[in-house]
């Protein structure tokens, strides 16, 4: 059980630093505002899970899914296990479920993001 714990966390610690690179990446390149860094980590790491939940599977090697899918993907970008969860559902033939994940998470998350904005500006006003 611990050995998962620390996979994960070498690989979350891998993944974090790949995300803040890009972030610094794209902020000395310049930009217009738009959260490019974010949108292309979003958009690689979901590609890069894609790939390596197919990848590990098909080729015996599931005991890598909690350093590589878990960490270095999840702590790359949280969306690409979010995008997997929605592809599963979908592939699994539960499009109504599917649906229903992506538009509670989107929705849900970012009222609740809101909401602590909110709660944490009133208690520092």
């Amino acid at each position: 059980m611990m050995t998962g714990f620390i996979q994960v966390a070498i690989g979350g610690a891998i993944g974090s630093c790949l995300r803040y690179g890009v972030g610094l990446l794209a902020l000395r390149a310049g930009g217009s505002g738009f959260p490019v860094g974010v949108l292309g980590v979003n958009i690689l790491g979901s590609f890069l899970m894609g790939m390596a939940a197919v990848v590990l599977m098909q080729r015996g090697l599931g005991h890598l899914g909690p350093f590589l899918m878990t960490g270095v993907l999840g702590g790359f970008t949280t969306f690409s296990a979010f995008s997997l969860e929605a592809f599963s559902l979908w592939d699994d033939g539960q499009a109504g479920a599917a649906a229903a994940y992506v538009g509670l998470s989107v929705v849900a998350s970012i009222a609740a993001l809101t909401l602590g904005v909110w709660l944490a500006r009133g208690a520092l006003a």
